[in-house]
């Protein structure tokens, strides 16, 4: 259980070098998802936002590099993975604006309800796949006892009427998150395209504000690379300096 708070953790950046990370065990490192998941958070001064599932704390940290005069939580069932978390809110002297807990979303949740919530779950369905021999890659791929269902259910519960859910999610999936969500406000579909816009999607952020209703919206997304690999334009604006993505 120690495997993720050994000494060999190696520092890396974010968001053009604005934010401290430190890499997991084996060297692991936040991918974009959680960086592209936070520019999408509509917060304003003074608002709370939940990270649920927040592993190391990368989406959470993004947000509060981007917004200086909000509050953020993340959960993980993970507890060296909230270990490392705080390590690195130390790292940054975030720790009067960001928090983490150990918590089962499936456990009764004494948790406060928050204005926006944010999450990037497991994106492999339950027992589909051939899951990684490593405990830790393995929960943060698929699904474990908390599915999809009880992912947006907790954040649900847990948003204030008016404020907004978001999840970054596997673009095959993306019907299955719109009929869950759409139960409880208007939704917002965001494709993430590799380098075509309408084609190949492997990502895509899907956002609803509880206690609005009509019908649910597909944008045209953003194309996250050029012709060359590069990031382009829009891409490095959220990834490099640090601006919002509108959903």
């Amino acid at each position: 259980m120690l495997a993720f708070m050994n000494t060999q953790n190696k520092t890396y950046q974010l968001l053009g070098g604005r934010l401290d990370m430190l890499s997991a065990d084996r060297g692991y490192r936040a991918a974009i998802d959680p960086v592209l998941l936070a520019a999408s958070i509509p917060a304003k001064k003074g608002q709370s936002v939940l990270d649920v599932g927040c592993g190391t704390g990368a989406a959470a940290l993004c947000l509060v590099t981007r917004l200086q005069e909000i509050q953020v939580t993340g959960i993980d069932i993970k507890e060296p993975l909230i270990k490392l978390a705080n390590k690195i809110v130390a790292l940054n002297g975030l720790a009067n604006r960001a928090k983490f807990f150990a918590h089962d979303l499936l456990m009764y949740s004494k948790l406060l309800t928050f204005d926006h919530i944010m999450a990037n779950p497991p994106h492999h369905k339950k027992g589909s796949g051939n899951p990684s021999p490593d405990f830790f890659k393995a929960a943060a791929n698929v699904e474990g006892k908390a599915v999809l269902e009880d992912w947006v259910s907790f954040c649900f519960e847990k948003v204030v009427k008016g404020g907004t859910v978001t999840f970054v999610h596997r673009y095959d999936r993306m019907n299955e998150l719109i009929n869950l969500m759409q139960r409880e406000g208007a939704v917002n579909v965001f494709p993430l395209w590799p380098k075509i816009q309408g084609t190949g999607a492997k990502r895509v952020l899907v956002q609803a504000i509880k206690g609005t209703l009509c019908k649910t919206k597909i944008q045209n997304g953003m194309v996250l690379h050029t012709c060359k690999g590069d990031y382009t334009s829009a891409a490095h604006a959220i990834l490099r300096d640090v601006k919002e993505l509108k959903i």
